[in-house]
């Protein structure tokens, strides 16, 4: 009997202390949840950190029509679209000698124009023709009124030519800078690295008309 009763007591304290433990096992921990959602979320945030590290960076390419337009209405910025900074220097620095130039040829046709006609009027007051002598040289160096007045007037006419032609060439080098960054823009991508090449390989040409093959040379133009 003795031994029966160990044996009941040792059931009913075994089998409830194991029912605990179960009960204990499927109740949700609070402290499991603070843990597994941080992990989530870092795994979450590797995912994304991941996903940016792989995504390829878009090529630059300059859109030619908006060079040709910006670079019309701001001398030189099509260049900087184009990221050719090391332009800029020549671009502008063409420009201010073009500048000066007009400048300083206009300058002198003006005073040689007031000179002519103060020289061929009847006012004795307008004397601005003795303004432009050079220094020690008089009228009748240059030969009387008469020869100083073909002097002035060709003089006029010669600034007035070089102003003229500095305008025009002035011209023509705005629309070489739009060109420039036009074809820039155009051709920005292309390649012109050392793969370019033409090379000249032996090769077989197969008769379609059963006779023997013969051999060849064949040019193969390598574009990558």
């Amino acid at each position: 009997m003795k031994l029966f009763a160990n044996i009941l007591i040792f059931i009913f304290v075994l089998f409830p202390v194991k029912g605990l433990c179960q009960i204990a096992d499927t109740i949700p921990n609070e402290n499991k949840k603070e843990t597994i959602v941080p992990d989530i979320k870092k795994t979450a945030k590797k995912e994304i950190i991941q996903q940016n590290d792989t995504v390829e960076l878009k090529a630059f390419k300059p859109d030619p029509i908006r060079v040709l337009w910006m670079g019309a209405i701001v001398p030189g910025y099509g260049q900087i679209i184009n990221r050719k900074y090391w332009k800029l220097p020549i671009v502008y620095a063409g420009f201010l000698g073009l500048a000066y130039t007009i400048t300083w040829n206009s300058v002198r046709y003006q005073a040689y124009k007031n000179a002519y006609r103060d020289i061929i009027d009847t006012d004795e007051t307008t004397n601005s023709f003795l303004e432009i002598l050079p220094k020690g040289y008089t009228v009748n160096t240059y030969g009387g009124i008469s020869a100083y007045t073909n002097v002035l007037n060709s003089g006029m006419e010669k600034f007035r030519y070089n102003r003229d032609l500095s305008v025009i060439i002035s011209i023509a080098y705005y629309g070489l800078t739009l060109v420039d960054a036009f074809v820039d823009a155009q051709l920005y991508d292309f390649d012109i690295s050392t793969d370019l090449s033409l090379n000249l390989r032996p090769a077989l040409l197969v008769n379609p008309y059963g006779q023997r093959n013969t051999l060849g040379v064949q040019f193969c133009l390598n574009l990558k």
